[in-house]
């Protein structure tokens, strides 16, 4: 039990930060979207600091999508925000959306 409630507790301090982004796009520009992320999400998850990244797909729009990226400090999270492979794929990104995004940085209460 013991080794059990150290895991977890681990596993805490390892993504102290959740990025959560929610992007709508137009639908029409849903698969260059895909296309981009699928080209990109190993440079993003390979940066430094950056534990794990997600793409979900709404189920009932489907045009609606969220990144889940977990980070090891708000440091690391910013130093991504401010870098040439942030700006380069946000631009490419931004161009596809039919609302603005939504942004939230928050941090895991329990699981």
């Amino acid at each position: 039990m013991h080794l059990i409630s150290s895991v977890r507790k681990l596993k805490r301090k390892l993504f102290v930060i959740i990025r959560i982004v929610k992007m709508e796009f137009e639908p029409e520009k849903v698969e260059t979207f895909t296309a981009l992320f699928s080209a990109t999400k190993d440079k993003i998850a390979s940066f430094d600091g950056c534990k794990n990244l997600e793409l979900l797909n709404s189920i009932d729009e489907k045009n609606i999508f969220f990144t889940y990226s977990f980070w090891e400090s708000e440091k690391h999270l910013e130093a991504y925000r401010h870098s040439d492979l942030f700006k380069e794929t946000w631009a490419k990104t931004k161009v596809l959306f039919r609302n603005k995004a939504e942004a939230w940085s928050v941090k895991r209460i329990s699981n």
